[in-house]
């Protein structure tokens, strides 16, 4: 893979990790595991995914995240609980695929898969709180599910094809910012004091 190809995996990887930390560690210890993804000699730092207490302890909590976060609030609880955990393991995970010979490099990648993965964190926190703003349970459920198959559907596309990970990120990054704004909006005018009633005549 060229230097495109593995910035875009890390930068891909990053900003899902905002969304999905455990189910994206799961996902690439199995697909380690199974040789779907064939890791050349400068990216062996992510075999450690492959290790089997590290896919269990993720498998916990990808099983755990995917209840909670269809609950309403108690989602929201998850996402402040996993406020510096998520940023942490994209920046781990920027920094284990990138050249190991290369300090400068490595520095670049920790700061901005850390980066990467507070702004999609906050992207996917301050998106949840306004469909928690709901009554009803159901668009909190389809709003997980979609971050469930969408994070899943990524992942097995920039494994398959490291050529495209790089417009992957750029699209990723271009979601995450709009739905900052999106519920920037949102939870503005929910908290915008209300003009006052006319005074009947």
């Amino acid at each position: 893979m060229g230097i495109a190809e593995i910035l875009g995996i890390a930068a891909s990887m990053s900003l899902l990790a905002g969304w999905r930390l455990y189910v994206v560690v799961l996902a690439t210890g199995i697909a380690m595991r199974s040789g779907v993804i064939p890791l050349p000699e400068h990216l062996m730092g992510l075999q450690i995914l492959a290790s089997p207490w590290v896919m269990a302890v993720a498998a916990i909590g990808a099983l755990c995240e995917f209840f909670a976060d269809k609950v309403a609030w108690l989602d929201s609880i998850w996402d402040a609980v996993h406020t510096l955990v998520r940023p942490l393991g994209g920046a781990l995970l920027a920094l284990a695929i990138v050249d190991p010979g290369d300090p400068a490099t490595q520095a670049i990648a920790f700061l901005l898969g850390g980066g990467g993965a507070l702004l999609a964190h906050g992207g996917k926190a301050g998106v949840r709180a306004v469909v928690n703003t709901s009554p009803e349970p159901v668009s909190n459920v389809a709003v997980s599910t979609v971050e469930d198959v969408t994070t899943v559907g990524l992942l097995w596309l920039i494994y398959q094809h490291p050529y495209i990970a790089a417009a992957v990120a750029v699209a990723l990054l271009a979601l995450t910012i709009w739905l900052l704004l999106l519920a920037r909006r949102v939870i503005r005018s929910l908290f915008r004091p209300r003009p006052p009633a006319d005074p009947p005549a």
